[in-house]
C-alpha cells in the first residue's frame, strides 16, 4: 500500500514576462514527496472522494458527469473514480472489499459491453468507448462521439485498478487480467490519420473528426497509453510526431518559459497518473525541464495572469485565480464596466495569448487545486481564499466554479444562480473536475496514484517507446 493515512495535526504573451517571473519562487524544483495539508483538506478530500463512492451505479459503475444535474455517465469521470476507491480505502473511508467489489463489476461491464459501429446501442467501437453512456443500459447517449482522450482517461483508471490491487485472490487476480485485456483490446492505428495524429474522436456513418491531437495539452497521455499498448499500439515515432507540433506553443523566457496550453487541465489530466518527475523525452532534454516542471510553470503563469487581469474581471487576485474547463453562467452579452462583455457556459477557459485561452471572469476551484501537487504554496492559499467564499463549499467539496463578475440577478442562466452581491456560482459537481481535486490532493500527500502507476507495464512501455529516460523509469 503506497497511500499513507492522514496526518492530523500572465498573461505571457501580451502581459510583461517579469510579472509572471516575479511571482516564481526562486529555485525551480519538484514538490517535496510530503507536504502537511491544512486539516480541512481532510474534510474536502473525503467530500469530493464521496462523490464517486455515492453516486456510482452499483451495477455497471458508471460514474454522472455531474451532480445534482441528471446526467449521463462521463467515462473519463469512471476513470478517476475507479482512481479514487483506492484512496477511500486508504483513508479508512471504505474497506477494501468494498472497493474491490465496485471495481470489479466496473470493469466486467467494460469487458463485455457491446462494441461495433451501429449508430445506436454500443457502448464503444474497436476497443474505444463512446464519451457519454447511459448511466443504466451503459449504451451510446444520444450522438455522442467516440473519443480517443475519454477513452485514455478511463485506461488509466483501469490501468491504475490493475496495479493497486495486487492481492492473490480470485476477485483481484480477476481485476488484473480484466485491466489488461480492456485496455489491450483498442485499435490504435485505426483510430490515427495520415499524419500519424491520433484523432480525437469517430461517428458511426459519418467517420473520424477532422481535429486530431497535435500541439501541446492532455493529448499527451493519449500518446504514452497508446504507444504502451500490447496488443495493437501506435506505430513508432508516434511521439516525436506529436512534439513535432510543439514549437509555437513556447511561451515565456527564462525560469517562465513552458509549454503552454491554456487551461490548466492540459497540464494535469496526464500527471494525476504519470510522474513525470526527473524523467525526459527529447524535447524536455533540449529545454533543460521536464513535463512536472513544466506544469508548475504554467501553474504560476495562470495565476500571474489572474494578478495581472488584463480583462479588469472583479474577484481576480493572488489568492483568487485558476482558469479551465468548467461550467460556467451561459452564453450571454452583457454589459460590464463600459463594455460589452461575453459570457460563456461550459467553455475552456485560460490566459488569453495563450493556446486555446478564453477569459469571461469564471474561476474554477479544480484549475488550482489539480495542480496541488506542482505548487502547493500558491494553490492551498487559494483553496483557502475559495472556501472562504459563499455558497461555493458544499456536499462534495467545491461546486465547479464561480464568477464574481457576473451579477446580473435578472439574467437567463443556463446553470447556478446569482447573488447581487457575491456573483454567479455554478450548482453542480462535476466528475472529472472532482477527480483531478482528488488525485492532486493524493499525491501531494503521498506520492500515492504516482508510485502505483510507475508499476503498471503499459505506462513503463509506452514512456519508453516515447524516449523518455532517467529517473524512476532508469
Amino acid at each position: 500500500m503506497t497511500f499513507a493515512p492522514i496526518d492530523r495535526r500572465a498573461l505571457l504573451a501580451r502581459a510583461p514576462l517579469a510579472t509572471a517571473a516575479a511571482c516564481l519562487p526562486a529555485a525551480a524544483g519538484a514538490a517535496p514527496a510530503r507536504v502537511v495539508l491544512p486539516g480541512w483538506f481532510d474534510d474536502l478530500e473525503e467530500r469530493t472522494f464521496r462523490f464517486f463512492w455515492d453516486l456510482a451505479n452499483r451495477d455497471n459503475g458508471l460514474v454522472p458527469d455531474r451532480w445534482p444535474t441528471p446526467s449521463f455517465a462521463s467515462i473519463a469521470a469512471v476513470g478517476f473514480a475507479l482512481t479514487a476507491y483506492p484512496i477511500g480505502v486508504a483513508r479508512g473511508w471504505i474497506r477494501r472489499e468494498e472497493a474491490r467489489d465496485l471495481t470489479l463489476a466496473t470493469l466486467r461491464f467494460f469487458a463485455t459491453a457491446p462494441q461495433g459501429d451501429a449508430p445506436a446501442g454500443m457502448s464503444g467501437h474497436r476497443g474505444f468507448f463512446y464519451h457519454f453512456l447511459d448511466m443504466k443500459t451503459g449504451t451510446r447517449f444520444r450522438d455522442t462521439e467516440l473519443s480517443s482522450v475519454d477513452t485514455t482517461l478511463l485506461f488509466l483508471g483501469i490501468l491504475f485498478a490493475g496495479a493497486w490491487y495486487d492481492a492473490a485472490d480470485p476477485a483481484e487476480a480477476e481485476i488484473r487480467q480484466l485491466a489488461q485485456a480492456i485496455t489491450d483490446r483498442a485499435d490504435w492505428p485505426w483510430f490515427t490519420n495520415a499524419r500519424g495524429s491520433v484523432s480525437m474522436g469517430w461517428h458511426p456513418g459519418q467517420g473520424f473528426i477532422e481535429r486530431s491531437w497535435e500541439g501541446y495539452n492532455e493529448g499527451m497521455m493519449v500518446y504514452v497509453v497508446g504507444l504502451g499498448s500490447r496488443g495493437k499500439p501506435l506505430a513508432d515515432g508516434a511521439w516525436e510526431g506529436w512534439t513535432k507540433t510543439y514549437p509555437a506553443f513556447w511561451r515565456g523566457r527564462g525560469k517562465t518559459r513552458h509549454l503552454a496550453f491554456a487551461p490548466l487541465f492540459g497540464h494535469q489530466y496526464s500527471q494525476m497518473w504519470i510522474d513525470f518527475r526527473g524523467i525526459r523525452d527529447a524535447v524536455m532534454r533540449r529545454a533543460g525541464i521536464d513535463y512536472f516542471e513544466n506544469s508548475r510553470r504554467a501553474t504560476y503563469a495562470n495565476r500571474a495572469y489572474c494578478i495581472a487581469n488584463p480583462m479588469r474581471w472583479d474577484g481576480y487576485g493572488r489568492d483568487i485565480w485558476g482558469l479551465t474547463a468548467c461550467d460556467g453562467p451561459g452564453n450571454l452579452t452583457l454589459p460590464f464596466k463600459g463594455r460589452t462583455a461575453t459570457f460563456f457556459g461550459y467553455s475552456a477557459r485560460g490566459p488569453l495569448g495563450q493556446p486555446d485561452g478564453r477569459d469571461d471572469g469564471t474561476l474554477a476551484p479544480t484549475a488550482a487545486l489539480g495542480s496541488l501537487a506542482f505548487a502547493p504554496e500558491i494553490v492551498v492559499p487559494c483553496a483557502e481564499a475559495m472556501k472562504a467564499r459563499p455558497r461555493l463549499y458544499g456536499q462534495y467539496g467545491f461546486l465547479d466554479s464561480f464568477n464574481p463578475s457576473f451579477r446580473y440577478t435578472d439574467a437567463r442562466l443556463e446553470a447556478g444562480s446569482v447573488d447581487a452581491t457575491s456573483g454567479w456560482v455554478d450548482g453542480d459537481y462535476l466528475g472529472i473536475d472532482q477527480g483531478a481535486i482528488l488525485g492532486a490532493i493524493a499525491n501531494t500527500r503521498d506520492e500515492g496514484v504516482w508510485q502505483v502507476m510507475r508499476r503498471s507495464p503499459t505506462i513503463r512501455r509506452g514512456l519508453q517507446r516515447a524516449g523518455f529516460a532517467g529517473g524512476w523509469l532508469g
